[in-house]
């Protein structure tokens, strides 16, 4: 008998492992199916994609020649902020999802299985049946499988919190154009770095090309016996004096470059070459500070976002509220069960089922103040919200005045030194023609050339200034993020 029995239990080991190792081999090529296709489909998505091509693109010791609007442009593909603002949208996603689930049914299973090792027994009284006094009440296997349904009915807490997860959907948004507006803003200015650099660079070497050609005309001056020693002396001393400064421009247009191409996201050994121009821009912008600040009160995403909030914040109050209602869900039970001796086959044993249906409901009577306390928390952290809000208003009504006053600046130094420069100009070539023809003198031409120099800087500083304040009042008026959007 104890022979037979050790058979069977070999047997049903036997059939129980293969079975198992069966499942098993299925689950492995079901997940490496899976696994396989989400490779390809990440590998083949428009987004790897671009990015492929913007890496390719970006290839290092490649010389690539780029105006503003691709500047922006690559910017915008290869920013690390952006990225990362990209994420938290697709976080802020999957929390609405989330939230959703409070409301949506839940389906839950599982499946126990048991396997007595010393059976279970019931005491009787002795008696002629039973002349042990016990009574075996297990079987040497059992299971039991489960299912379970749960619907929530009435939950006002988890409606509360869907609104406030599309709420923070929107919230994310906003904080996606803030970024991108920051991120253009700095493309931008450090685009306008690099062409003031390059230009300075220009200025400093037409300099020192104007005093070479003069140092050549006193030379022969001085050989005809028309100029002294002294002014050959002056000549090359006003060469060598700007041989430091053409060695800080130059350095000054390596650092310039070196921080655009941080801000784009290339690579610090690539080669770039601005094919831009300092020029006046055609955009146009209010100079009325009221109107100005109306237009950054509709548009700007800062102010949208801790606008947003406080109706997050409603949100929370309401979802503390909830709390105090009661929560009613509905549910299900499906369950079978078996046992059965080794002796018995598993396909032989009986699995009776049962199912049950019912409502639940969940009232709070007493919860020592924990409910009123966090509407109060849901409520001060409103009234800051509100309060940080209108000192971001009071801050931008102050930040856009001063954009403004810099922007009609620029303007006003703008006209006023494209009218210097002709002068400058003309000045200079008289002061020239007069020294070559021995009637001025050195210090007249030197002064001229200073003047020249002097105007063009200042022109194109002007120039400089009137792009920057322009690009930070767009970024106060939050066009820059409306821009980018657009285009998006």
């Amino acid at each position: 008998m104890q022979l037979s029995y050790q058979r069977g239990h070999a047997a049903w080991r036997q059939v129980f492992f293969i079975k198992t190792d069966q499942f098993m081999n299925r689950i492995r090529s079901v997940f490496l199916f899976l696994l396989l296709f989400m490779i390809l489909a990440a590998t083949s998505s428009p987004h790897a994609t671009a990015t492929a091509n913007a890496a390719v693109a970006a290839s290092p010791g490649e010389t690539r020649s780029i105006t503003l609007d691709e500047a922006v442009r690559i910017g915008l593909e290869r920013s690390r902020s952006l990225q990362i603002a990209r994420l938290d949208r697709d976080m802020a996603s999957q929390k609405i999802r989330q939230t959703w689930s409070e409301v949506l049914p839940q389906i839950t299973s599982g499946f126990t299985y048991t396997r007595t090792l010393k059976p279970s027994v019931l005491l009787l009284p002795s008696s002629p049946f039973i002349p042990s006094g016990f009574l075996e009440t297990s079987s040497d296997n059992a299971g039991r499988a489960t299912l379970d349904v749960r619907q929530p009915l009435f939950n006002l807490s988890a409606i509360a919190g869907i609104n406030a997860a599309g709420i923070v959907r929107k919230m994310s948004e906003e904080a996606y154009r803030n970024t991108e507006a920051a991120v253009v803003a700095d493309i931008k200015i450090s685009y306008f770095d690099a062409l003031i650099s390059t230009d300075q660079l220009h200025l400093i070497e037409q300099s020192i090309a104007r005093w070479e050609q003069s140092r050549k005309d006193t030379r022969a001056m001085f050989r005809q016996g028309v100029a002294a020693d002294i002014d050959t002396l002056k000549a090359f001393l006003s060469v060598e004096n700007l041989r430091p400064d053409l060695i800080q421009a130059q350095s000054r247009v390596a650092i310039t470059l070196t921080k655009l191409k941080n801000s784009m996201g290339l690579p610090a050994d690539s080669s770039v070459v601005l094919s831009g121009k300092l020029e006046l821009s055609s955009k146009s912008y209010p100079l009325d500070i009221a109107t100005a600040y109306r237009e950054a009160l509709d548009s700007r995403p800062d102010l949208r976002m801790l606008d947003l909030q406080v109706k997050a914040e409603s949100q929370k109050i309401n979802a503390a509220r909830a709390e105090r209602f009661p929560v009613i869900s509905a549910f299900g039970k499906l369950e079978t069960q078996t046992a059965f001796d080794d002796k018995i086959r598993p396909s032989d044993s009986v699995w009776p089922a049962s199912s049950s249906v019912g409502l639940q409901f969940t009232l709070p009577i007493f919860t020592s103040y924990r409910i009123s306390a966090q509407v109060e928390q849901a409520r001060i952290a409103q009234l800051q919200t509100r309060t940080r809000l209108e000192d971001l208003k009071a801050n931008v009504r102050a930040e856009i005045e001063v954009r403004v006053l810099n922007y009609k600046e620029a303007q006003k130094r703008i006209e006023v030194q494209s009218t210097t420069i002709s002068v400058a100009e003309r000045s200079y070539k008289i002061s020239l023609l007069r020294f070559k023809e021995g009637i001025g003198s050195r210090l007249e031409l030197t002064d001229a050339e200073l003047q020249l120099n002097k105007a063009k800087t200042n022109y194109l500083q002007a120039i400089y200034d009137y792009l920057v304040a322009g690009t930070q009042l767009e970024k106060a008026l939050g066009r820059l993020g409306v821009e980018v959007a657009s285009k998006g």
